[in-house]
């Protein structure tokens, strides 16, 4: 499945050069919704989804992707205002969830929730991957992935690109500073790599592919 990621310049061509992705983690997620107990929940309901949210996080976290990388809004919410970059990735079916966005919070019928595992074990996959139907703009394709311990710093985790997730393109915005050659650097021999140039389009609210190869040096 083809997915992509945005982040700003720094990030972004750090990612590049390392060839990896910060892992998202559940008490981290700019949604304050998220691993919010389903509608109707009592006190210990709640109180026991967020407890569930952290031990998750204590093992698992998120890589997070749009299956557009046409969408102006998240270049200025998560590529630095159209300064930064956004990265394709291949990803994998088999780690790939697409999101799914509600007006209302995920319905339970809390009896069988207690009495039956495989519709609390349903449940609680709806949540994790339910959000507030405003976000639907993000088009949002998630990835759970294992932390690994060994290789966090200052409570950071990272994931490598790999088999389940290889990159396959850069595309520069429209207002970015960033040269063909910056990028060509990042990615050293890495060639099989398309590189892009984006711009805004002229007869509509999309960010699209600058054609003209000499408007990008």
């Amino acid at each position: 499945m083809k997915v992509y990621h945005f982040l700003s310049e720094r990030y972004g061509l750090e990612a590049i050069r390392k060839r990896y992705l910060k892992i998202s983690l559940f008490q981290s997620l700019n949604d304050p919704f998220e691993w919010a107990a389903p509608a109707g929940a009592m006190a210990r309901e709640r109180a026991a989804f967020e407890k569930m949210k952290d031990e998750m996080s204590k093992d698992r976290g998120i890589l997070c992707f749009s299956r557009s990388w046409h969408n102006p809004l998240l270049w200025s919410h998560y590529a630095d205002k159209h300064r930064g970059i956004c990265l394709g990735f291949e990803l994998a079916d088999d780690i790939a969830n697409k999101v799914n966005y509600r007006r209302t919070r995920v319905p339970c019928d809390w009896i069988k929730f207690y009495a039956d595992f495989d519709y609390r074990f349903l449940i609680m996959e709806q949540v994790l991957l339910t959000k507030f139907s405003h976000w639907r703009y993000e088009n949002e394709i998630r990835a759970m992935v294992a932390l690994d311990h060994s290789t966090e710093r200052n409570g950071l985790y990272f994931y490598d690109f790999g088999k389940d997730m290889p990159l396959t393109e850069v595309i520069v915005c429209s207002v970015s500073s960033l040269s063909r050659n910056d990028i060509d650097q990042a990615l050293g021999q890495n060639i099989a790599v398309k590189r892009r140039k984006a711009r805004l389009a002229f007869r509509s609210f999309k960010v699209v592919e600058q054609r003209k190869a000499s408007l990008w040096k």
